[in-house]
């Protein structure tokens, strides 16, 4: 969400930022309804004003006059607000100006490349094939229990992903980041707040039956399952004024993440690759509304993520997000790739984002300054690391020729085991 002051005095950019995002949105019927907003906003003022005169001496038949009209105006206040807050969820941030310009991945941006792409002299296998070989993945088997894109990791397959999971999460504590353990069902508000709605809704699983009180009514809100901590971990904050003192705030989880995946229906099918439910370990950064000192923070959790994937020996390249494949929220957003081999490309596994102030706006989170000035705080987010994609590459680059693979040192600690033999 963005000030409508500024968007009053910056409309031709904002306009260009909507059309660089791809958003369904007409800045110029946001303007109308805004100046309707406002022009019932004086009548409103002014009747009542009216009313209390009338009161005052009282004139009980201008009283009723004013009353009349000015339920009249109430009402339709109430309808044109609503239309309002409806269209202000649907503005975008505004993307900084070295972003890449265009509607989808086509016009990214590769802006750094780390490691040795390898080199096999032998026919390697993908990571569904190693999975069966290895023993240690059942696609067939998860889709006949969990459905389309379900799967089992069994055996050193569960135990490599938790040492996955285990060695990212101390890491990020290592960092400064503290732990939380946040809901993973979360009411609607939470996601308006993050920005997940309206976008993306169609990729958000709602709870059919969300439950009934002690008193046997039924729960009327409905609610949802998060795609990734970030939600609940800025929710945490919400509708709160912090001090100056009290920021940055740097938070981290780890939680199971759910997606529909509609909005890629018919993509990446086969494998572990784009699957419903996954297990994600976050980083999440609140900060002063200081452009210079976000994009800092924003470059520290990059490195966070690249260190990671450097210390597990994953060759990476980083590209800048293009407007349009960007989301609508980030001022910045870059994502990281790993060299998954059976593609014989990479794959994304890490997206970090800058939102400025456009989060903290929809989420009512400030901060009072040390001279006393209240503003909205600005926000980042960042993948640590997400299983079972990270997989891929991991199976895939150091696959063996006799069909083994082995384990990187870093997380053999974790593990207890250097490789994985074919069963």
């Amino acid at each position: 969400m963005l000030d409508i002051n500024f968007i009053r005095e910056n409309k031709e950019l904002v306009k260009k930022a909507i059309k660089g995002k791809g958003i369904n949105l007409d800045a110029d019927i946001l303007l109308k309804v805004d100046k309707k907003r406002r022009d019932l906003i004086t009548e409103v003022d002014e009747l009542r004003k009216q009313r209390n005169v009338a009161a005052k001496d009282k004139d009980i038949e201008k009283g009723k006059e004013v009353k009349n009209k000015l339920e009249g105006l109430v009402d339709e206040l109430r309808k044109v607000q609503a239309e309002f807050e409806k269209l202000m969820l649907y503005v975008p941030n505004i993307p900084s100006d070295d972003s890449p310009v265009g509607l989808n991945s086509d016009s990214n941006v590769e802006i750094l490349k780390w490691g040795e792409i390898p080199e096999f002299n032998f026919e390697i296998k993908n990571h569904i094939e190693l999975g069966k070989s290895l023993g240690i993945l059942n696609l067939e088997q998860g889709v006949k229990v969990s459905g389309f894109r379900g799967y089992y990791l069994l055996n050193e397959g569960a135990l490599l992903q938790r040492a996955i999971l285990n060695f990212a999460f101390d890491k990020i504590l290592a960092v400064g980041f503290k732990p939380m353990t946040p809901p993973t069902l979360v009411r609607g508000e939470t996601l308006i707040g993050s920005g997940h709605f309206p976008f993306g809704k169609e990729n958000i699983y709602q709870i059919a039956n969300p439950g009934k009180m002690e008193s046997g009514e039924e729960i009327k809100n409905p609610l949802y399952l998060t795609g990734t901590s970030e939600p609940s971990l800025l929710a945490y904050y919400m509708d709160k004024t912090l001090s100056e003192n009290e920021l940055p705030i740097k938070v981290c989880a780890q939680t199971q993440c759910y997606r529909s995946e509609i909005g890629d229906y018919g993509k990446d099918t086969r494998g572990l690759y784009r699957v419903h439910e996954f297990t994600k370990v976050e980083q999440v950064v609140i900060c002063r509304n200081d452009l210079e000192e976000s994009e800092e923070y924003f470059k520290q959790m990059q490195r966070n993520s690249e260190e990671i994937l450097q210390e597990l020996g994953i060759p990476y390249h980083i590209i800048a997000t293009s407007t349009g494949d960007m989301g609508a929220g980030k001022y910045r957003m870059n994502d990281i790739e790993a060299w998954m081999p059976s593609r014989e490309k990479y794959g994304e596994t890490h997206s970090n984002s800058n939102l400025t102030d456009w989060q903290a706006r929809r989420l009512n989170l400030k901060f009072k300054s040390k001279s006393g000035q209240t503003s909205y705080c600005y926000t980042l987010n960042n993948t640590v690391i997400a299983s079972p994609r990270i997989l891929i590459p991991l199976l895939e680059n150091f696959q063996q020729e006799d069909g083994s693979v082995l384990i990187p040192e870093v997380l053999q600690k974790y593990t207890g085991f250097s490789e994985i033999r074919p069963k």
